[in-house]
């Protein structure tokens, strides 16, 4: 996997720079990663301060882990965080402190100079030759290198890995580079210890235009130059002043853009260009934001308002999930009156969910499936309790508008997403289909979902199809393949409560007078139209 240095190509740090796998390549892909909304997910429960933490948690989302080792081990490290409260001011310390500077850092490798006498109006331009913006881009992560040397060594794996990474960097050549000296020589730059014993012709790169060395090889040959004058014309001498004036100052207008030229092309851009494609720093910045990404966690289990919970992680030959009292990540939040559901999944492996529409079906799935994700990227999720398994892949296929030049319509657009689904699903995935074989008549609809459904059945899997098709669900509770819920009603209003059972009810009625679109409203409309 990528670093996020990486993973940002040379460009000023996106945030979002990370992006689903292939369907066969991942464990969540793009259409299941618009359909259950992972944006607005994202945005929920960031609570990173770094550029670094916010892109580390957005790729975790786009490419959530998929062995169980690994998110128990971020679980681990959640836990010392959270039960240890040195550890955790410390690392909120240096994460705040990285929050103020980590700007510097991306000025100098990403900024745009502007030349000598251009004016810097934003953080993405240099001014002048970069003496600044080096310095201060340097000195951004030597502190994060002395901050998590001077720190206590954790006991999680998962927090020594990442202090593992800082402190490689802390031992690489672009630590050493980066503390200087830098000697510039005819085969590239060279660290304090690569020059011993090497004595070829070098300078020391000095981050400043005041080089005391230069300047007073440069005055003393200004004095030489007017005491020659003195010897060959009689009667012409130099004070101090005048040598200033005649030769000392002439030499200082053309001092500083040479100098400051040459440090800015031969030094500081090919310096930076190399620390850019540095692996040590690279995997430094992306533990700082793995740093981050584990306080966000804490920071939203801490604001979500109701019960939260890290999973526990079962291992399984195939999907397993068993949830009590679960809410909806996003629009639980803060919002105690969102109502909880218990939900099992285990050997039954199809789920049918029918009810009227807006009663809270599809609300209810994006629950379980962001529920699903949260889990393998080792957070919080809200519930009592939650034990599931890792799941291989996650899918969740939404109703899909069909494009002018795909030549299949609907139908055919709908179905091709169920066939990639189910081609690349295996016993451990975890599969939600809103709707199936949408688009044709209702003979065929029956025929081609009961033949999807009965695949999937046949595969292993875990299904679960939102659906208002109750004849369709009557077809695999008379094979007794699967479980059938309901979302529940009380005097017409939903409940949002996951029950047992078939609906055989869809309530358009309801829904068409709640938006003002129903007959009467269609006949008042027509009447005051005359």
């Amino acid at each position: 996997m990528k670093n996020i240095l990486q993973s940002w190509q040379n460009k000023w740090p996106s945030i979002r720079s990370s992006k689903p796998l292939a369907i066969n390549d991942g464990v969540i892909d793009q259409g299941a990663f618009n359909a259950i909304e992972v944006d607005e997910l994202f945005t929920t429960i960031n609570h990173a301060k770094t550029a670094a933490g916010q892109s580390v948690l957005f790729r975790s989302l786009t490419q959530p882990a998929n062995a169980i080792d690994d998110i128990q081990e971020k679980q681990a490290a959640l836990r010392e965080i959270q039960g240890n409260t040195a550890i955790r001011d410390n690392l909120e310390r240096i994460v705040a402190n990285a929050a103020a500077r980590e700007e510097h850092l991306y000025t100098l490798f990403f900024g745009k100079f502007l030349g000598a006498m251009g004016t810097a109006k934003e953080a993405k331009q240099i001014e002048g030759y970069g003496y600044k913006q080096y310095k201060r881009g340097v000195r951004f992560m030597l502190d994060l290198s002395e901050a998590i040397y001077a720190s206590t060594a954790p006991e999680s794996a998962y927090l020594k890995g990442i202090f593992n990474k800082i402190n490689a960097f802390s031992n690489s050549r672009t630590h050493a580079l980066m503390l200087g000296p830098v000697y510039n020589t005819e085969k590239g730059f060279k660290t304090k210890q690569e020059r011993k014993g090497d004595f070829t012709p070098a300078s020391i790169f000095n981050p400043s235009l005041f080089k005391p060395l230069l300047i007073s090889s440069g005055i003393f040959g200004a004095w030489l130059i007017s005491q020659v004058i003195s010897y060959n014309i009689p009667g012409l001498s130099f004070g101090i002043g005048g040598m200033a004036g005649a030769i000392v100052a002439p030499l200082l207008l053309i001092y500083f853009p040479i100098v400051g030229s040459y440090d800015r092309d031969n030094c500081i851009i090919p310096l930076r260009d190399e620390f850019k494609e540095s692996q040590e720093l690279g995997d430094a910045l992306d533990a700082l934001g793995q740093i981050d990404e584990l306080l966000s966690f804490i920071k939203y289990s801490e604001e979500y308002g109701s019960d939260m919970v890290l999973p526990e992680l079962i291992e399984s030959s195939h999907h397993k999930i068993k949830l009590s009292a679960v809410k909806n990540p996003v629009l639980g939040m803060k919002n105690e009156a969102y109502v909880g559901n218990d939900f099992v999944l285990e050997k039954d492996k199809l789920v049918f969910i029918t009810g009227p529409n807006s009663g809270g079906k599809t609300a209810f799935c994006k629950t379980v499936t962001q529920t699903q994700l949260l889990a393998q990227i080792g957070c919080y999720v809200p519930a009592k309790s939650a034990i599931l398994t890792v799941a291989d892949k996650i899918f969740y296929q939404a109703p899909e508008i069909s494009h002018l030049d795909d030549g299949e319509g609907r139908f055919g657009t709908e179905l091709k997403r169920t066939r990639d689904i189910f081609l690349a699903s295996t016993e451990k995935s975890f599969v939600v289909l809103d709707e199936l074989s949408e688009g044709t008549t209702f003979e065929e609809k029956m025929e081609s979902s009961s033949n999807v459904l009965d695949g999937f059945y046949r595969k292993g899997n875990n299904t679960l199809l939102i659906t208002h098709n109750h004849q369709l669900v009557d077809v695999f509770m008379n094979k007794a393949e699967g479980v059938a819920k309901q979302v529940e009603f009380l005097n017409e209003e939903p409940s949002y409560k996951l029950v047992e059972g078939i609906s055989r009810v869809s309530h358009a009625d309801r829904v068409a007078k709640k938006i003002g679109f129903s007959k009467e409203d269609i006949d008042g409309y027509l009447d005051d139209s005359k």
